[in-house]
């Protein structure tokens, strides 16, 4: 059977003789078939898989630790206002506090009413499972957290027994205080910080279980780590960036030497620009079993060029925007349209509907406007050039009329202050190359790279596998009359032509220089892969998600992930008419 998510189907079944468990496609974007072998850290069957460590602990503690310093900052740079009366400034600061806040919070509260709630009068997601060795009775179920109850290590789910009416109760008493904690949170404006302390609550029992709930937990900690690496990026761009070109400009106007309180702040709200990037970056890559992980010796590197480059590009906004204020929001509105453009002209993959991705590619266009983020898959290098070569022109501009307007005699601070702007950026610049150059995943960039595919057994370059994935695809292109007549040598002349609506598999699959694995349930998608940089279809199709960890936690083997290939031709089902 099949478990319907927004027109895509996912099943659970035995993974046939040549499947491709261990394969990550690298090339094909939307049209590759990627198979996740094991967890989404991509371990095979009967390998211990991929640890929950100190260190990751220690990074969302940091990240905790940069949320609140960022925040309590900010706020209390609006109370200083207050207090001194300046109420155009407090304005603004909490403006920029609140606003942004209440945006992710709404959007955190949404995803928590669709994860935990189940649709009136609607049924669930149909789910089957099957064993690799004997085909097993199909199992239904509505909830991923409550639809199966396996015990550990046992062949088979057992299913839950039938409710009392106190057992009844406390379920929904329970149900009940989840509901009001999880409001009371939001209404805190602390969703974030739930999700952080659930991640690494969720990675500590990935790290304290046993194997078959080491990797459920382990699951759940890498969406719940997507959850919040996508919530502090939006956060961070909408209240972060413009509360650090307001301070800066402050700063800069008021001259001399600088207060302690704006100074802190726009420290913070810089750290975290940085390490929202970082992190978000990181968690990605960690996502996708088709993409080797990023060490933290790279995300540290991360760190370190995001903050110069956007030190560099707050201080020359910053300078321009205390002379030509009015020529300054041209400048950003021009910046972030020309950007905007830039990012809808590559096509971008990342939501699951239109609307969705006019609204994403306006987030990227502001990040644009302040450093580099990577939107498009394949090589970089020309698109990341010329964007530095832009933003380098730009600063030396914005700062060339701010320093024209100085005293050029008198004025030696305003010297210093081009010097720290050219400075910052060459630092960026820097450690951006450091990162390329000796800390990428994929190897050393002047030196031999190792391919995106994790499986150092491949001889070749990743590509989508030879397993057939059974199920057709929603819509069929029409079949010419050239195709049918040479339909890849499988069809002579004279050959009888086909019945009318005959279902004609395929073309044999071919063989593949790599050892497949072939034991164990295969979760198979009826959608086509996203390309990288974008995430998977299972992390941001929620329904999917839930689908997938219950498919996941009934399976007494670890399930590989199945996307539908609409590029490979042994997949297809041809349906031919004939006039």
């Amino acid at each position: 059977m099949a478990a319907k998510s927004d027109g895509a189907a996912a099943s659970a079944g035995p993974g046939p003789e040549g499947a491709a468990g261990g394969a990550r496609g690298s090339t094909g974007g939307r049209g590759e078939e990627a198979a996740a072998a094991g967890t989404p850290g991509g371990v095979g069957a009967g390998s211990p898989g991929p640890r929950y460590e100190l260190r990751d602990c220690c990074w969302v503690l940091c990240a905790l630790l940069v949320f609140f310093s960022d925040g309590a900052t900010d706020l209390w740079l609006a109370a200083s206002y207050y207090l001194q009366g300046q109420h155009t400034y407090f304005s603004l600061t909490l403006l920029f506090v609140l606003l942004p806040s209440l945006v992710v919070q709404l959007l955190s509260f949404r995803w928590f009413v669709y994860d935990y709630s189940e649709p009136a009068g609607a049924p669930g997601p149909a789910v089957s499972t099957k064993d690799s060795v004997a085909g097993g009775a199909a199992i239904s179920t509505k909830d991923s957290a409550s639809a199966f109850r396996t015990k550990e290590g046992s062949p088979e789910p057992s299913p839950q027994p039938a409710p009392s009416s106190a057992s009844d109760y406390r379920r929904r008493c329970c149900r009940l205080c989840v509901w009001l904690l999880q409001t009371l949170v939001h209404l805190l404006q602390l969703g974030q910080v739930w999700r952080y302390l659930r991640a690494l609550y969720l990675g500590l029992q990935s790290r304290w279980r046993g194997e078959r709930l080491r990797r459920h937990f382990y699951w759940r900690m890498l969406f719940e780590s997507a959850d919040v690496s996508m919530l502090r990026l939006l956060e961070t761009f909408l209240r972060s960036a413009p509360q650090l070109v307001l301070q800066l400009s402050l700063l800069v106007h008021r001259g001399g030497a600088p207060d302690l309180l704006p100074a802190l702040s726009t420290s913070a709200s810089l750290v975290s620009l940085a390490w929202t990037l970082a992190s978000y970056q990181k968690v990605l890559r960690d996502s996708r079993d088709d993409k080797r992980p990023l060490s933290y010796k790279g995300a540290v590197a991360q760190v370190l060029w995001h903050l110069f480059t956007i030190a560099a590009r707050s201080l020359a906004f910053a300078l321009f925007a205390s002379v030509y204020k009015l020529y300054f929001g041209i400048f950003i509105v021009a910046h972030w349209c020309v950007m905007t453009f830039w990012v809808i002209q590559g096509e971008t993959d990342f939501c699951m509907s239109k609307w969705e991705e006019i609204i994403y590619n306006m987030v990227v266009g502001i990040i644009y406007i302040f450093c580099w983020f990577n939107v498009k898959e394949g090589r970089s290098r020309r698109r990341m050039t010329l964007y530095h070569c832009i933003v380098l022109l730009e600063n030396a501009v914005l700062t060339g009329f701010w320093y024209s307007s100085r005293n050029f005699s008198t004025d030696f601070h305003s010297l210093i202050m081009v010097c720290v702007v050219a400075s910052s950026f060459a630092l960026g610049i820097f450690f951006m190359c450091v990162y390329y150059c000796l800390l990428h995943p994929n190897g050393p960039m002047l030196g031999p790279q190792t391919p995106g595919c994790i499986f150092r057994e491949a001889s070749e370059p990743c590509g989508p596998p030879a397993d057939a994935i059974t199920s057709p695809p929603r819509s069929l292109p029409r079949t010419t009359g050239a195709e049918r007549d040479g339909a890849s040598g499988g069809e002579r002349a004279g050959t009888p032509t086909p019945p009318v609506f005959q279902v004609r598999p395929g073309l044999p699959p071919t063989p593949v220089a790599r050892t497949l694995r072939t034991e164990g349930p295969v979760i198979r998608i009826d959608l086509p892969r996203k390309k990288y940089p974008a995430w998977d279809a299972h992390f941001i199709d929620r329904r999917l998600r839930k689908t997938i960890l219950a498919l996941e936690y009934s399976s007494p083997a670890t399930p590989r992930l199945q996307y539908r290939s609409v590029g490979t031709s042994q997949e297809l089902l041809e349906y031919e008419t004939t006039v």
